[in-house]
């Protein structure tokens, strides 16, 4: 398939580190949003719906479905797909490899008392 202009000028860009590590980090706000409004639609809910169960307000829904925002804490996160019957899973991979290295595996979930710590 022939490279569009926009495809040639991206990859010109990308070159740049610091414009590589913004659009990659953009990318990734982008998926949470869409994720998170995506989901909520798929439960039917407003979000202002999504706000009363959550006991927030509707712009707090409306900032976590925001591609610019970058706020996200773990705790919301899990509260809002708790609401929506889905879960948070993160996935932290080295920037060298193509795959993520997976530790846990997802039909195995953690137990709590399972890990002993150490004293």
């Amino acid at each position: 398939m022939k490279k569009t202009n926009f495809d040639l000028y991206l990859e010109e860009q990308l070159k740049d580190p610091a414009f590589a590590e913004r659009f990659e980090r953009a990318g990734e706000a982008w998926d949470v949003a869409l994720q998170l409004a995506s989901l909520r639609e798929r439960a039917g809910l407003s979000q202002k719906d999504l706000a009363r169960k959550l006991r927030t307000s509707q712009q707090q829904i409306s900032r976590l479905e925001s591609p610019s925002y970058e706020g996200h804490s773990l705790s919301m996160l899990r509260r809002v797909a708790g609401v929506l019957g889905a879960t948070v899973r993160v996935t932290i991979a080295p920037r060298d490899r193509e795959d993520p290295m997976i530790f846990s595996d997802s039909r195995t979930p953690y137990r709590v008392g399972e890990v002993k710590r150490r004293k």
